[in-house]
């Protein structure tokens, strides 16, 4: 969590004007044999979950340590990530917009 340069996790075809974003929160549990991940921010990068949960995957099935999560956070390099998470299973759950 916290401000990041997330260029790792970004999409060759992501449009953002820039990669870095502040990630609010990032939860996750288990609940039988489903996997959630409930992550917050205030916007993200176009494939930055999917990527968040590729990630999240390889460490929960011990291929990687959470230390080589940290190192593919601070490569910045689409290179380093893990294989994206497919679409399905997924679910964009909300938005929240700010008081005026």
């Amino acid at each position: 969590t916290g401000k990041h340069d997330f260029t790792t996790f970004r999409s060759s075809q992501c449009q953002a004007a820039s990669p870095v974003k502040t990630l609010s929160s990032l939860q996750v549990t288990q609940h039988g044999d489903e996997v959630l991940i409930d992550a917050a921010a205030p916007s993200f990068l176009h494939h930055q979950v999917r990527s968040l949960a590729g990630v999240l995957k390889r460490v929960g099935e011990g291929k990687w340590q959470p230390e080589d999560a940290r190192a593919a956070l601070e490569a910045r390099d689409r290179a380093a990530c893990a294989p994206v998470a497919p679409p399905h299973g997924l679910t964009f759950m909300r938005v929240d917009y700010p008081a005026k």
